[in-house]
């Protein structure tokens, strides 16, 4: 990361953080039906985050949960030969995450939310996640179409 200073390097750790919250309290809310914003506000009880941290944690878990069947129809359309309900819990709210960044938020370069739906996987997935979320990412980048049928459908 040459030419990075040290205030972008920490604002990128403080963001990757961020997501790590942002899908253990979506994990919850997915796995158990917790109540999202109480779920997310124990998680930044016990792992605190700058103001920055938290507010991105929030709009990631706000944005998830707000624009869920949107980006769940765009999974099925990307990965048709997986039905939502069999993707793991983790795999499905890394690419939630993912496709939020990408697709509706458009605040994130897609290769950086890639690499960072990738590094989610690899952390908390199984041996096969980081290679599917991979995929079927890839899969959404080639077919830009829905990329923009994402951000269009929010507005």
């Amino acid at each position: 990361m040459q030419g990075e200073t040290a205030c972008q390097r920490l604002a990128v750790r403080v963001r990757h953080r961020a997501r790590i919250i942002a899908l253990q309290a979506l994990f919850e809310v997915d796995s158990a039906h917790h109540d999202p914003e109480t779920v997310l506000s124990q998680r930044l009880q016990e792992k605190p985050l700058p103001e920055e941290g938290s507010d991105f944690a929030h709009s990631l878990v706000q944005g998830v949960i707000e624009h869920k069947a949107s980006l769940d129809d765009i999974i099925q359309r990307i990965a048709p030969q997986w039905p939502l309900e069999q993707i793991a819990i983790i795999d499905r709210n890394i690419l939630r995450i993912a496709i939020f960044e990408m697709a509706i938020d458009g605040k994130t370069p897609v290769k950086v939310a890639i690499n960072e739906a990738v590094e989610l996987a690899k952390l908390f997935g199984s041996d096969s996640s980081p290679r599917f979320v991979n995929g079927v990412l890839g899969t959404l980048v080639s077919q830009r179409g829905l990329l923009d049928k994402g951000r269009s459908n929010e507005s």
